[in-house]
């Protein structure tokens, strides 16, 4: 008897997926386990693999639809066997449900499909990159951007995958091999485009409107003399060349987890009717991608020095970008802090990622004139904002710990003490 393919909930706040890309072709064996579908969440893009064996009968969803969880894909049998005459339904349903809701492919450049053209069954390949090259989403994204033939690109990734290395020095596409739909943001002559939400995008929006409109949100600002920070990190990159290299975001994350450590107040979720301190410190650390934002997560980073805490950053942040985290890495923090200092940005505010209580932002450090030891001196200096849930975090409790954030910051050692 025929299997069917569903949208598994990938992530535990999935509630939609966009297939990005099938891995299997009508007709193609299928065992347990084998990747059918590479799926878009809420937060990355994650296989769908085969819960039976067989051939893949039908694909009823096609490249770039949106469809809920738990929605019938395709099917999985033996070949020839007939499948229920509801596959077909289905498959005339999906594309219309998804144009209906206003989803499509959301990724960068790529603009939405007309009603008209949607398929009427699933039988229909999509385009020839997607059906025969085998790319990463990444590497697919950045063709897409770049107007790039994969067709014509030697993949060093995985059997042959591309990977966005292999994209590096390659030219464009002609206009005239290219599709002749514009980007997303090009000018067409009219008066405005309307730009489907990717499924990150729509998680932004619902988490932020339960967040600053419900939360009694306050904030606490402090400068800080990261002169000392400065020189520690540069002493760092003297000593042990390459593998001695932090950032500033590694310091003042390292600070705020070992604060977060002796202020267990802060390192809370709001829970409706009761408070939950936690023990551990799993700190989140907000990466900007393309077509939205991802909050990895640090787990125990009060217990981890700062060599690991800035290998274990680098690692999650690029995977971040490429939306390969897994839900573990992204889910589950207890305070979150979230840096634009690298873009110019003196201070923010930034927006409570709920249940936590709390996040700290980070601004741009900056050469100012100060007095320092009774004369002027030019110092590197920073501000910090940190939001609080009025909650859980009382004024006076958010003020000691980004105090202790602070005192940390500007005399490094106590962060080995």
């Amino acid at each position: 008897m025929a299997t069917k393919v569903m949208m598994e909930a990938l992530s535990p706040t999935m509630e939609e997926g966009r297939l990005v890309e099938w891995k299997k072709a009508e007709g193609d064996p299928v065992a347990t386990g084998d990747v059918l579908a590479e799926v878009e969440t809420d937060k990355a893009v994650m296989e769908l693999v085969a819960r039976a064996d067989g051939v893949l009968l039908r694909r009823l969803v096609a490249a770039g639809d949106t469809v809920p969880v738990a929605s019938v894909i395709g099917w999985i049998g033996e070949p020839g066997e007939k499948i229920e005459a509801a596959a077909t339904a289905a498959a005339a349903k999906a594309p219309a449900k998804a144009e209906a809701r206003g989803d499509g492919d959301g990724a960068a450049g790529a603009p939405p499909v007309p009603a008209a053209a949607a398929p009427a069954t699933a039988t229909a390949a999509p385009p020839p990159p997607a059906g025969r090259v085998r790319a990463s989403p990444l590497a697919r994204r950045i063709a897409r951007e770049r107007g790039l033939d994969l067709a014509s690109v030697r993949g060093s990734g995985p059997e042959g995958r591309i990977v966005k290395r292999d994209l590096e020095g390659v030219s464009a596409t002609p206009a005239a091999a290219r599709p002749a739909a514009a980007p997303a943001f090009a000018s067409t002559g009219e008066p405005y485009q309307d730009v489907p939400l990717t499924q990150i995008r729509k998680t932004i929006a619902r988490r932020l409107a339960q967040s600053l409109g419900p939360i009694p949100t306050f904030y606490l600002t402090t400068e800080v003399d990261m002169e000392r920070a400065a020189e520690a990190r540069e002493a760092l990159r003297a000593e042990f060349g390459d593998e001695g290299r932090v950032s500033f975001n590694d310091i003042v994350m390292k600070a705020v987890a070992t604060a977060l450590r002796q202020h267990p107040a802060c390192n809370a979720w709001w829970q409706d009717d009761h408070v939950r301190v936690w023990n551990e410190v799993h700190l989140g650390m907000a990466v900007a991608i393309p077509d939205g934002l991802i909050t990895p997560v640090l787990r125990h980073a009060d217990r981890k020095s700062l060599r690991q805490i800035s290998a274990e950053a680098r690692d999650l942040a690029q995977r971040g970008r490429d939306r390969r985290l897994t839900p573990e890495e992204y889910t589950g923090s207890t305070f979150s802090v979230s840096n634009l200092g690298m873009l110019d940005i003196d201070e923010f505010t930034a927006i409570i990622n709920p249940p936590e209580a709390g996040i700290i932002a980070v601004g741009r450090i900056v050469e100012t004139p100060v007095v320092h030891g009774g004369q002027v001196a030019v110092r590197r200096r920073m501000k910090l904002t940190m939001s609080c849930d009025h909650r859980v975090i009382d004024g006076a409790t958010g003020a000691e710990f980004l105090r202790t954030v602070k005192r940390m910051l500007e005399n490094p050692l106590a962060l080995v003490w």
